[in-house]
């Protein structure tokens, strides 16, 4: 694998394997690095374990075998339990799960974002300030005193991205950020996520949307369907290995080109402008 110097290193996995109920296999020997500033996309079929490896990335679960180091550090369910070193790191790195359902939990929007930064400690006046700019960023201002019931999808996934950037991370993970979503909110949220990574995020994201990859990864991370990292490289030499796809369970015979990926990408934005 294509690996970051260890002095840039944001996280370095090692043959980090994991199965559920120790029975299912999710992830098989899996190694890769991320540098800092990268914007690194987890490719592959549903099951193939990309949404594992984020939660391991995250610290909500742990290999059965390997190493995960985070910012030069081990990352461990022991570390996690040493109060400093648990809320070091989930100030630095922030998770945007797939369904928002699962992430937005309290009573109004405004108290949404600012739990996790009140679990950190952070003054009242600080934490109002930061909700002030983060949602002037997402232009979800009118929603502050809403129930996340009163919310449609959309609004339910700016929110909960919002509850994250609230809390400043260096990293971000996203699981399928574009999964159900409308196409105006899919573009929307493209193009926030190049934005974060130009403001000096570094993004690790699972996808299926192949027709984004050049706008929100530098680099790839192909796995198979048997758990493992089979290919790595840039949108276009992932997105031109036509048997590759095929071989992943990326595309179907009739999907063609890297070209024709992102022509039908453009053509669905073009569309949705013109409605």
């Amino acid at each position: 694998m294509l690996s970051a110097d260890e002095g840039d290193q944001v996280f370095a996995c090692e043959d980090l394997s994991y199965s559920y109920l120790e029975r299912f296999p999710a992830l098989d020997s899996v190694s890769f690095s991320v540098a800092r500033g990268e914007k690194i996309a987890l490719l592959g079929a549903n099951g193939c374990g990309k949404s594992t490896l984020l939660k391991i990335l995250d610290g909500l679960i742990f290999a059965g075998s390997g190493s995960f180091h985070a910012f030069g550090e081990p990352v461990t369910e022991e570390a996690l339990e040493d109060e400093q070193f648990s809320m070091g790191f989930r100030s630095r790195v922030g998770f945007i799960f797939q369904n928002s359902d699962a992430q937005v939990f309290s009573p109004t929007v405004r108290e949404e974002m600012a739990f996790g930064p009140l679990q950190m400690g952070w003054s009242r006046k600080m934490v109002e300030e930061r909700i002030a700019d983060v949602m002037a960023m997402l232009e979800i201002g009118d929603l502050a005193e809403r129930a996340p019931y009163q919310l449609s999808g959309g609004e339910k996934k700016r929110v909960a991205i919002g509850s994250v950037l609230a809390m400043n991370p260096e990293v971000l993970l996203f699981d399928e950020p574009t999964a159900a979503l409308d196409p105006r909110t899919q573009q929307w949220l493209v193009e926030l996520i190049a934005e974060l990574n130009r403001a000096g995020k570094t993004i690790v994201l699972a996808t299926h949307d192949l027709g984004v990859l050049d706008v929100v990864a530098d680099r790839c991370l192909v796995f198979s369907e048997e758990h493992r990292i089979v290919a790595e490289g840039s949108p276009a030499v992932v997105l031109g290995n036509r048997e590759l796809l095929l071989g992943v369970n990326l595309i179907h015979g009739h999907t063609h080109t890297h070209e024709d990926l992102v022509h039908i990408h453009e053509h669905e934005s073009d569309h949705h402008e013109d409605r």
